[in-house]
């Protein structure tokens, strides 16, 4: 195995960091030879740091914490080629119309829905409703949608095109690493999965909603938000676990580390370095506060 990174937190190579977060690059489907540069590279590699500090926490082995850690890096690559403008129109409309924006969500909600075609369902309810608002409705507009509703289907097709690449640098993607990028969108399909794919489906969970709440950038071109917050970060992963998403184990352990300053600098990083000594103080009793109101 390559020798790790100089960070800590990696447990990959620099090279093989740069050649996991290239296939984020898109290339423009309207724009002959424009690239959309992936948009969620930060966001993947800030959650993949985390990933693997929590993993190694509860005790993970290191083959373990560096394929895991590939898994991480490409979690968000069903959203490549993401319009970052149009994405958020969409998605902004739908949280204040309070349309279901996860399939498992959607499937609640409209039970009729086919599984796997929440994509085209949104389509059928909700497409004159996108045009009016002055969106196209053509393939690129529905793939907006698709890297939401349809993530699974639209992740498949992202990772088989990597697959030849991935050999060539001798990475496997194997099934569990699906399954693990998969668990916040289709929690259904950890099923009959060993105890460690699951705990790690749901570090991933945990971390990559940490690093969302708190990421500036992306709060203000999703949802129109202004402002983060790290406690209201924290009671969303409470609801995860109340809803049995996420384990007292896992989320203890995230709570742990933040305690102890282990991700002070990714979350300042999220934050376009910008952070007071207030929320500082609030991640240093994170996890004194979880134990008081439990």
């Amino acid at each position: 195995m390559p020798q790790p990174n100089s960070d800590p937190l990696l447990y990959l190579p620099q090279s093989t960091v740069e050649t996991l977060l290239h296939y984020y690059d898109y290339p423009h489907p309207e724009k002959l030879g424009q690239i959309i540069e992936g948009y969620d590279k930060p966001h993947a590699l800030r959650t993949a740091k985390m990933c693997a500090a929590v993993a190694k926490h509860l005790g993970h082995d290191q083959d373990r914490l560096h394929d895991y850690q590939i898994a991480c890096l490409l979690h968000d690559l069903g959203r490549a080629g993401l319009d970052q403008k149009l994405f958020g129109r969409i998605w902004t409309w739908a949280r204040e119309q309070n349309v279901p924006t996860r399939p498992a969500e959607w499937r609640a909600v409209h039970p009729e829905t086919e599984y796997g075609q929440e994509t085209e369902a949104f389509w059928a309810l909700y497409g004159d409703q996108i045009t009016a608002l002055g969106m196209q409705d053509n393939d690129w507009t529905r793939e907006q949608v698709e890297m939401r509703l349809g993530y699974g289907r639209r992740l498949r097709r992202q990772v088989k095109k990597t697959l030849s690449s991935l050999k060539k640098h001798r990475i496997d993607w194997s099934i569990w690493m699906e399954k693990v990028v998969l668990y916040y969108y289709y929690p259904e399909q950890m099923q009959d999965q060993p105890p460690w794919v699951r705990e790690l489906g749901e570090i991933l969970v945990a971390c990559e909603q940490l690093e969302a709440y708190s990421n500036r950038e992306r709060g203000s071109d999703y949802y129109n938000r202004n402002q983060e917050s790290f406690s209201e970060a924290f009671l969303y992963l409470d609801s995860l676990k109340d809803k049995g998403q996420l384990g007292s184990r896992v989320l203890s352990g995230l709570r742990t580390l933040t305690a102890d300053g282990i991700f002070d600098s990714i979350l300042i990083d999220a934050r376009n370095g910008d952070i007071t000594d207030e929320e500082l103080r609030t991640l240093r009793s994170i996890n004194r506060e979880t134990h008081a109101c439990r």
